[in-house]
């Protein structure tokens, strides 16, 4: 197996855990897929085209992470809904002493009981991903939207 293919395995692995930890819900467990100090920033294409840097969501360490899951569970208010994710083909950008930067698309489906499902988003991943004991977490995760509308409040992660 070469190196190539077994970091683009492992990289796909990474990603696939992580959209059913989100979609079974698990989202106690979601911050674990970062490192400590890692960005967590949901930006619009249009935002990000036009340089501006604040994103919708801005998180810079897993304590943040942690934060909006128990704001997510105590403290907001929002029609219970619960997404499923359908991930394009992963690309992966480079790999250097930094980590291993990739590119994936993806699209939300977002499911309220007794309702169709629908479109939430669509977008694509940034990643910088790096290895934390011989795991491989995300350092760096850049969900940048192809919509700047959104038709309600963006509880549950991306």
């Amino acid at each position: 197996m070469s190196i190539a293919f077994e970091t683009e395995a492992r990289v796909a692995r990474l990603m696939s855990d992580y959209m059913h930890c989100i979609d079974d819900e698990r989202y106690e467990e979601w911050p674990d897929f970062f490192i400590e100090e890692c960005v967590y920033r949901i930006i619009t294409r249009e935002s990000r085209d036009r340089g501006h840097l604040a994103g919708i969501v801005e998180c810079e360490s897993r304590g943040m992470l942690r934060d909006r899951i128990n704001s997510m569970r105590r403290a907001n208010v929002y029609e219970p809904h619960v997404y499923r994710h359908l991930l394009g083909p992963l690309r992966i950008v480079s790999e250097d002493e930094h980590g291993i930067r990739a590119r994936t698309g993806f699209c939300a489906m977002r499911v309220v009981q007794g309702q169709s499902a629908e479109i939430f988003v669509t977008g694509v991943y940034d990643d910088l991903i790096r290895k934390e004991q011989d795991r491989l977490k995300f350092a760096e995760r850049v969900v940048t939207l192809d919509s700047s509308r959104i038709d309600t409040l963006l509880v549950i992660p991306l």
